[in-house]
């Protein structure tokens, strides 16, 4: 069997003020096996990102379990949870000012992280993670003198620099173009297939979210669908990045531990129904809905 490297349980997050309190997660489950290449998708305020944060010691659940790389989250101390954030998790943000310094050169910033955590042979080590990223020839460029993807590029370059064991992705894709998201793409599905990276990608690119092995749709605060990857569009992951047919995977709908499943808008739109309630039977091993 695969080792889990996230699990989470019944996962809550509220957040209060005083007038007011919203619920970001709603008892969300879901397990990421270690060297996974998934994506998270869902609307604004669904709670991927308030997820994504949590998995990265941003964020601290309200309850509900949640372990990384067998670590629980919940019993952390600070100096573990820096420790934590410095060696276990990588972050690559849509944002690319929280990505790179500015008056640091392209090869600087990759240094960074490395020196923090007083490494050795930094710059031998950084230089190499250019070229894997097809940068090495802009290591003296500052952030002003390279282009949105470029940027993104070295900003994976930074995530990993520590060989972090979890790398994760908010939007990575979010502000470059067509081309450039394939690159991209491209360099994640190196970094998993060689280097055995797990990755999780948060996103809205829906050619991006077509092109991994399995997307999860978080809805109202928990997983409400899977979408898994065709068995006959396995092959095409090595490498293709055109041909791309509208349907890659096969959707399905997630039973929570109550026995609860979220029934996509768009389908109850076709029902016409009148009020909120729903006559269910089972026939011939199908559950049916019916008004």
């Amino acid at each position: 069997m695969s080792e889990v490297m996230v699990q989470a349980d019944n996962l809550m997050k509220i957040y209060k003020t005083k007038d007011i309190e919203v619920v970001a997660l709603q008892g969300l489950d879901l397990t990421v096996e270690t060297g996974e290449l998934m994506a998270i998708i869902g609307n604004s305020g669904s709670g991927k990102s308030t997820f994504l944060n949590m998995i990265g010691g941003l964020d601290k659940p309200s309850a509900g379990k949640l372990f990384v790389d067998g670590k629980n989250l919940f019993t952390m101390t600070e100096k573990q949870l820096v420790d934590y954030k410095r060696k276990t998790v990588g972050f690559v943000w849509q944002n690319n000012a929280r990505n790179l310094f500015p008056f640091l050169t392209a090869l600087e910033n990759v240094m960074v992280p490395m020196q923090i955590s007083s490494q050795k042979k930094c710059r031998e080590r950084a230089l190499e993670l250019l070229d894997m990223v097809g940068l090495a020839h802009k290591k003296g460029n500052k952030l002003s003198q390279l282009s949105g993807g470029e940027q993104q590029r070295i900003a994976i370059a930074i995530a990993v620099a520590n060989s972090p064991k979890l790398l994760l992705a908010d939007e990575p894709t979010g502000s470059v173009d067509s081309k450039t998201s394939d690159y991209i793409l491209d360099l994640f599905r190196r970094l998993n297939k060689e280097w055995g990276q797990t990755i999780i990608l948060v996103t809205h690119d829906v050619m991006l979210s077509k092109k991994v092995q399995r997307v999860a749709a978080i809805r109202d605060g928990k997983i409400s669908s899977e979408r898994i990857l065709k068995e006959s569009y396995t092959d095409v992951l090595s490498g293709a990045t055109a041909g791309w047919e509208d349907e890659t995977q096969d959707e399905f709908a997630i039973i929570d531990r109550a026995g609860r499943v979220q029934i996509p808008r768009e389908f109850l739109e076709t029902m016409d129904l009148q009020g909120n309630k729903v006559r269910m039977s089972v026939r011939d091993g199908k559950i049916t809905l019916e008004k």
